[in-house]
């Protein structure tokens, strides 16, 4: 399946989600914690974006922020690559640190915002040995907590500088600090059924339905636009286009491989990325075509292919001068002016 693409508008909420690789630690200690903390508050003003909350968990980070400038990739690169850098020099690491790409839900404002607030606070006491404690414990422990923005919302610590709790302490109603606190930890005696749901699975966003239906919309247009570039992209306009037939038969004849073979699913190495190059650049083709002349699902898995072609060629001579010969006779093959193919 397909990974969603980013939706990113001006003034949009996101839910952001940071996981370490293969579920480990990203802080080893206080010293950790705060080097986050303190860019996320560095890039934010950077970058112009508003933090409503966040909270810091052993292996996972949660953050909720408004977006004014709908730049959240260029903020989110900036803050995983900073800390990252700062993490593995420190501990003498190296490699990746964060699982995959960072999770990014639109949330819709008002409820869902307030909702959501109070289960990103309540992470530190859901998880763990606190999950089995009592009632009064888990309270003192979520009040102490020092690596989320809840003690300052509830004036128990002093208010981060880059943390905006306007906008969230007046959808808790009139009271204040006290009035959030309080909406906050009955989260502790009555689960809200319907969020934990959602929070299992956002799908496009967290929000009612029409707001979910918006960004799913955002989305498709998004796709359908990527895909058109990606279609726009991988043709070229030079010469006639040469016919399938023609551009499979000169790549089976250098990679000495049979044509059929082509698009079988095992024994013809580079064969097969060679093919798809090739067709893409002298057939014409979109890479969705492409896929379907060689047997691949979709056209997704036409780019794998060419990135392991790309990466194979970097290393392997022969391999590069076998992909240029086939370059020079498909090119004489379709220029008007040269009829004579290439030896």
């Amino acid at each position: 399946m397909a990974r969603k693409l980013r939706v990113e508008y001006k003034g949009a909420i996101y839910h952001v989600t940071l996981r370490g690789v293969e579920r480990r630690r990203l802080f080893d200690d206080a010293a950790d914690r705060e080097r986050m903390v303190e860019r996320l508050g560095d890039y934010a003003e950077e970058y112009g974006l508003r933090v409503y909350l966040y909270c810091l968990m052993a292996n996972h980070v949660h953050v909720v922020v408004e977006t004014p400038e709908g730049n959240l990739g260029a903020f989110m690169h900036r803050l995983e690559t900073a800390y990252t850098v700062y993490y593995n020099r420190r501990h003498g690491r190296a490699g990746h640190l964060m699982q995959g790409r960072y999770g990014a839900v639109p949330v819709e404002g008002d409820e869902y915002l307030l909702k959501l607030s109070r289960y990103v606070h309540l992470n530190p006491v859901f998880v763990g040995a606190l999950r089995g404690q009592g009632l009064k414990e888990r309270i003192q422990a979520l009040r102490a907590y020092p690596w989320s923005s809840y003690r300052g919302y509830i004036g128990k610590g002093k208010p981060e500088r880059f943390v905006e709790r306007g906008p969230v302490l007046k959808l808790a109603g009139g009271g204040g600090e006290r009035g959030y606190r309080k909406y906050v930890e009955s989260g502790l005696v009555e689960t809200d059924e319907e969020m934990a749901e959602v929070m299992k699975d956002p799908g496009f966003a967290i929000g009612g339905e029409g707001f979910q239906g918006w960004i799913k919309d955002l989305h498709d247009a998004r796709v359908l636009q990527s895909r058109r570039q990606e279609d726009a992209s991988f043709r070229r306009q030079m010469g006639r286009p040469l016919k399938g037939g023609e551009i499979v038969e000169e790549v089976s004849r250098v990679m000495g491989v049979a044509a059929e073979a082509l698009a079988e699913s095992h024994g013809r190495g580079m064969a097969r990325p060679v093919a798809a190059r090739m067709l893409g650049k002298y057939g014409g083709l979109r890479q969705r075509d492409v896929a379907t002349v060689l047997g691949l699902r979709t056209g997704a898995a036409v780019s794998v292919q060419l990135a392991r072609l790309a990466k194979a060629m970097s290393k392997d001579v022969d391999l590069a001068r076998r992909v240029a010969t086939i370059d020079r006779r498909l090119e004489a093959q379709r220029t008007p002016a040269s009829q004579t193919r290439v030896p």
